[in-house]
């Protein structure tokens, strides 16, 4: 079985024992977490697919680790005015593994 989760903005596609990555989330490593917007459920011929989520499905996972992304540079210029500007971001990310889709 497999579902379709909306989190952080993005969605994924997940089944039971995967292990991904996203947005930050609340909580400390070996956590419970239950992402209850669920965009689709099923397996084969038999999907559930929600308006714009599936009524009583969640995905229950457990929080990994948190981590921080590689540094993305941010370059700014204009030219012939003597400005520039260099800053960085690290975007924090958590990493978990789905234990139970239920549908």
């Amino acid at each position: 079985m497999y579902a379709v989760i909306k989190t952080g903005g993005k969605q994924y596609t997940v089944r039971e024992g995967d292990t991904f990555r996203v947005e930050k989330l609340v909580g400390d490593a070996g956590a419970a977490v239950e992402l209850k917007e669920v965009v689709a459920v099923g397996e084969g011929d038999s999907i559930k697919v929600g308006t714009p989520f599936v009524a009583s499905s969640s995905v229950t996972c457990e929080i990994v680790g948190h981590g921080k992304e590689k540094k993305v540079d941010v370059f700014k210029k204009r030219r012939r005015k003597g400005y520039t500007k260099k800053i960085g971001h690290r975007q924090h990310y958590t990493t978990v593994m789905v234990k139970a889709i239920k549908a």
